[in-house]
């Protein structure tokens, strides 16, 4: 019985895995959330006090999201927003941040 679980448990991961590869639209799709505080396309108003994150190296957004999500970064709403993310998710969302200029 515990064989069969793991195999099971081991099948939805890959399906997983699968359905974030499978939508090229997915990282922009998850982005989007962002656009509230950090604005359309991560180009936050000048002036707002919010970065923006568009061009930001994917290592530099990734570090930041660590961050937040450990505690070792202070935020008043972004600790909570990260931890609703899969590491899967937040990379796919670092890699179209990067790309956008």
């Amino acid at each position: 019985m515990k064989l069969l679980t793991c195999v099971s448990a081991f099948g939805l991961l890959l399906a997983a895995n699968a359905a974030l590869a499978a939508d090229p639209n997915l990282g922009r799709n998850l982005a989007a959330t962002c656009a509230n505080c950090h604005g359309t396309n991560g180009k936050s108003l000048p002036g707002s006090g919010i970065d923006s994150l568009a061009g930001v190296p994917k290592a530099n957004t990734l570090q930041k999201l660590a961050d937040y999500r450990s505690g070792a970064r202070t935020a008043t709403i972004m600790h909570q927003i990260v931890k609703g993310y899969s590491d899967e998710q937040l990379d796919l969302i670092a890699t179209y941040f990067a790309a956008q200029k």
